[in-house]
């Protein structure tokens, strides 16, 4: 469990860290003149959430009407929501009260290979090092970096002839990408195109040293690389190093029963070890608790493919923000939804 009093919970030197009353995940504060308060990539890895909390069931659209087909979506430190707008070919931005209005903040220069333009972007982080985007340019076989910098018009290609899915940082900095194709997952420093393999690459299969269309992934701060592995209806955990994963989730064919997946796309993993699947399949967000790899709990949607507050229509990023607020693309709906914690 992080904590304040255990290398300044993560924060780095230059944040005061705190506890939130309700969830007592760690929030970290800026001192004044610093402005690097955490993890490198500014996702929230220090969410402590209770073992037995709930979520209101009826989610706050706080993106909508711009979005045509979004997939994965990022959370930063301040709110603010950075979504892949797949269908589109953009990067979209909401900024954390304004749900009227988002912004393009790459590509939406209709699709192309164009440094200014994408193709079917299917994932995106914020870096806060550089204050840029590194977007899953699926369509065009690629990851690039786009600064958030006002007035940038195009981005940089990172890796080229990859079939990238999903991305995540760790703080390092290292980059970690899912290549749908190979069935494997490699991690890159900046600057290199090869990368470290660390989780299949024994080429397309249901082995536990292979993955099948692998998507989304999640790394926690030991490295440990969790993968919705969509293709074989599991999440499968490889520890650094390992030559072969531990299915923590599904693994039991595709099916609405509590021990299977179908579809499992986005992924995150709190400071418990608890691991939250979206299946687009299903329609409905998953729980499954650390050592409990038979079966899992629906803790939103699972109502049928639909429009309410209460449904998804096929569910595809999912994060959390430093309040244990869940949010959820609702790809076919066209929006993405907020449910807060309870």
């Amino acid at each position: 469990m992080q904590s304040c009093t255990i290398t300044n919970g993560g924060c780095g030197p230059h944040a005061a860290c705190s506890h939130h009353a309700k969830t007592n995940a760690v929030q970290c504060t800026k001192k004044a003149g610093h402005t690097n308060t955490g993890s490198a990539s500014g996702d929230i890895r220090t969410v402590n959430i209770r073992a037995n909390a709930k979520w209101t069931q009826n989610g706050v659209t706080i993106a909508g009407g711009q979005l045509y087909d979004p997939c994965g979506l990022f959370v930063g430190d301040d709110q603010t929501v950075v979504i892949a707008d797949f269908g589109n070919h953009r990067i979209m931005q909401w900024k954390n009260g304004n749900t009227t209005n988002g912004e393009v903040v790459a590509g939406g220069k209709c699709e192309g290979n164009g440094l200014h333009q994408l193709r079917y972007p299917t994932d995106v982080l914020i870096d806060k090092e550089t204050d840029s985007l590194i977007i899953c340019d699926y369509g065009n076989g690629r990851v690039v970096r786009w600064s958030r910098r006002s007035g940038t018009t195009q981005g940089e290609i990172l890796i080229e002839n990859i079939n990238c899915y999903g991305l995540t940082m760790d703080e390092r900095r290292y980059v970690y990408v899912s290549d749908y194709g190979k069935g494997e997952v490699r991690r890159y420093q900046f600057g290199e195109n090869i990368g470290t393999l660390v989780a299949g690459g024994s080429g397309q299969g249901s082995g536990l040293n292979q993955l099948k269309s692998p998507a989304y992934l999640f790394v926690d701060r030991q490295q440990n690389v969790y993968v919705s592995d969509y293709g074989n209806y599991r999440v499968i955990k490889w520890k650094k190093g390992a030559t072969e994963g531990i299915v923590v989730a599904g693994g039991q064919g595709a099916g609405s029963a509590l021990t299977q997946l179908n579809g499992p796309c986005g992924l995150f993993v709190d400071t418990l070890g608890t691991l939250y699947v979206a299946e687009w399949g299903i329609h409905r967000v998953m729980r499954w608790t650390q050592g409990d790899k038979k079966q899992g709990t629906v803790i939103l949607g699972g109502n049928g493919a639909g429009a309410g507050a209460n449904q998804f229509n096929g569910p595809v990023g999912l994060s959390f923000d430093r309040h244990g607020d869940l949010y959820v693309t609702d790809s076919r709906n066209n929006r993405v939804q907020r449910f807060s914690i309870e």
